[in-house]
């Protein structure tokens, strides 16, 4: 409770005894005046303290910009892949569902502001009866007689501990943590769908290998087998050969249902029944930019929305120690009534049948068990639990962009030794077709080089759609585009 509160209290009751108020008036004036400069109950919220590092772990150059200040359009930019991701910020249900519960911690914080203002009720009575009014017990003489009621009834807690500010404290932090929820869930929309996008992209490019790698098989198993049937051939030839073509043959019914599952996760995704769906036409159109600034890790608190609604979900658990240390507070409000009673119902407006009353009152707790007690430690350790998971979120995050930043290093380490290894086996092929068709070696050199550029493409393959993923990962580990307002999108 501040000084100068308490000086403004002590004049406004001076002014009010200069003035002439009776003792009732006094006593509600300073009522009022204590409640507009009153205390507040409970700690005051502070941010929990975060130890974050002065970089991130193997994060290149100095942090000059972050990825995650542009929107989502700006970071993938293919036109078929940012439709999907529209589609799906408008049809997902799990946004939807989000954005119900956002209207729910709307309207609780409605409810909680309501506390501020005078709650009014009205009422009304018609009644006969014996020895009776108004459906109360009365001695008149045993006559029969008729009672009419009407009024108005105003009831005002007046907010002298705070105890109201931290119940309405907590429902305004409650409501923003819904708020960063969405976000939340905006951010993880957005990777989710990219993420499947790149997914089919590169089952694609496998089965795209997958069936030219057949394609060669076949023609090197027939020509075994019109070699074997001439006699120019041995039968061990003719079974690898074989063999190969059946392996290659196995894959791709399997890259083909995998291909019809994640178009199916892609689907529901964005709101819609399972079935095809549209994307580029390879892995290898997708731009990916060389350098992907970071930022610094301390701006990743203020950031990351799952990290802001966990602080908002602190600054809730905070008030509410408040709120439960003002039940221990005696409750001081105002009553307030105005109405008319009279025996006949055409009397009842008349002014000799007008009612009224101004009172104020104080409840407060004596004993009760330990409940208050038991609320008010719950509402403690709660908070306590809300601080340590907004300090593991933190750290999470810290973590997620480490991770995103060592595999996008290494993976393009890897791709790049990979790539040597794709050409170097394509290289092998033709030599081996060369030296067969001079004559130096037989066909059975080119089925082994053709065996050992399969798997190398899949592998180069799978290390470019990880190019893509990684940026995804990195994106939505950074928090990015949620700040962002959807107005902004080029789509809307």
């Amino acid at each position: 409770m501040s000084v100068s509160a308490s000086r403004a209290r002590i004049g406004g009751a001076r002014a009010a005894r200069s003035k002439g108020f009776g003792p009732l008036g006094r006593t509600l004036m300073c009522a009022v005046l204590f409640a507009l400069g009153g205390c507040l109950v409970g700690p005051d919220y502070r941010r929990p303290d975060v130890r974050s590092p002065s970089a991130f772990r193997d994060a290149a150059g100095e942090a000059c910009g972050d990825i995650a200040d542009l929107p989502w359009w700006s970071v993938f930019k293919d036109p078929i892949l940012q439709d999907w991701v529209r589609a799906s910020l408008t049809n997902n249900y799990d946004l939807r569902v989000v954005l119900s519960r956002i209207d729910q911690a709307r309207a609780l914080q409605m409810q909680s502001q309501s506390r501020f203002l005078p709650e009014m009720d009205y009422g009304g009575i018609a009644s006969r009866g014996q020895n009776s009014f108004l459906s109360m017990p009365a001695l008149n003489g045993g006559r029969t007689v008729k009672g009419f009621f009407g009024g108005v009834q105003a009831v005002w807690e007046i907010d002298l501990w705070g105890r109201v500010r931290r119940m309405d404290e907590a429902a305004r932090a409650n409501y923003m943590a819904s708020l960063e929820g969405r976000h939340a869930v905006m951010v993880s929309l957005v990777g989710h769908v990219s993420r499947a996008y790149f997914e089919l992209l590169e089952l694609d490019d496998q089965l795209a290998i997958a069936k030219r790698t057949r394609e060669s098989y076949e023609h090197t198993f027939k020509l075994f087998d019109d070699q074997h049937a001439n006699g120019l051939a041995s039968k061990l030839e003719l079974s690898r050969a074989k063999a190969a073509v059946h392996a290659v043959s196995a894959r791709i019914p399997d890259l083909e249902r995998q291909i019809s599952l994640k178009e199916n996760e892609l689907s529901v995704l964005t709101g819609n029944n399972p079935g095809p769906v549209m994307r580029a036409a390879s892995l290898a159109s997708q731009a990916v930019d060389v350098e992907i600034p970071v930022g610094l890790p301390s701006s990743l608190l203020e950031r990351r929305p799952d990290i802001r609604m966990a602080e908002e979900r602190v600054r809730a658990a905070n008030a509410e120690i408040g709120a439960a240390l003002g039940d221990f507070f005696p409750r001081v409000g105002l009553t307030t009534f105005l109405g008319a009673t009279s025996t006949e119902l055409k009397d009842l407006t008349d002014n000799g049948a007008r009612t009224w009353s101004l009172a104020a009152g104080a409840t407060g707790p004596l004993f009760s068990g330990g409940r208050l007690t038991g609320r008010y430690r719950m509402a403690k350790a709660a908070c306590e639990e809300a601080k340590l998971q907004y300090q593991e979120a933190a750290l999470t995050a810290f973590r997620e962009v480490a991770d995103a930043l060592v595999s996008r290093k290494k993976i393009e380490e890897a791709r790049a030794q990979q790539s040597e290894a794709v050409n170097a086996s394509r290289d092998a092929v033709q030599v081996a077709t060369e030296r067969y068709a001079n004559g130096k070696a037989s066909y059975y050199e080119v089925l082994e080089a053709q065996q050992q550029l399969f798997p190398a493409e899949n592998a180069l393959s799978h290390l470019e759609a990880g190019r893509l993923l990684v940026v995804v990962q990195l994106y939505t580990a950074l928090g990015g585009g949620w700040s962002c307002h959807e107005d902004a999108s080029p789509f809307h």
